[in-house]
């Protein structure tokens, strides 16, 4: 029997016209090996499964662009930011430009609590781009 971290191989078959797209894929995504592609295939799978569980604790990261001009944004952001129904890990602001912030937000909470927030800081009038990406730990 396998130990815990040990790698194990195993034979997959598939259709001529799948695996020509997974090669593609693979190759297009700057995979070494099929190998590789296949493990993080399911391991996001693994991520998505742990959202859908809407109970779970997750990690999810927020990227936003937004106008740092417009009035009051930043400090509402920070009010956000500290209300307690979710846990930020922390936040990084960077200056693109004159006119122009990026942050990036990550958030440790169950899906509903990251998605609200999420959609509560994009639709604040001065944000720009708002993008919301999964995360959880893909062990067990």
């Amino acid at each position: 029997m396998a130990k815990e971290h040990d790698t194990v191989r195993f034979t997959v078959s598939l259709p001529g016209d799948l695996l020509a797209e997974l090669d593609r894929r693979m190759v297009g995504q700057g995979y070494a090996s099929r190998s590789e592609f296949v493990r993080d295939l399911i391991r996001e799978r693994m991520v998505a499964e742990k959202w859908a569980d809407r109970r779970r604790e997750v990690v999810g990261v927020l990227t936003i662009a937004y106008d740092h001009h417009q009035r009051d944004l930043a400090e509402k952001l920070v009010e956000i930011q500290h209300r307690k129904y979710v846990n930020i890990l922390c936040a990084t602001h960077v200056h693109l430009d004159h006119d122009n912030c990026l942050e990036v937000i990550i958030i440790r909470g169950r899906p509903p609590e990251i998605e609200k927030l999420s959609i509560e800081i994009g639709g604040l009038r001065g944000v720009r781009f708002s993008k919301l990406t999964g995360a959880a730990s893909v062990e067990k």
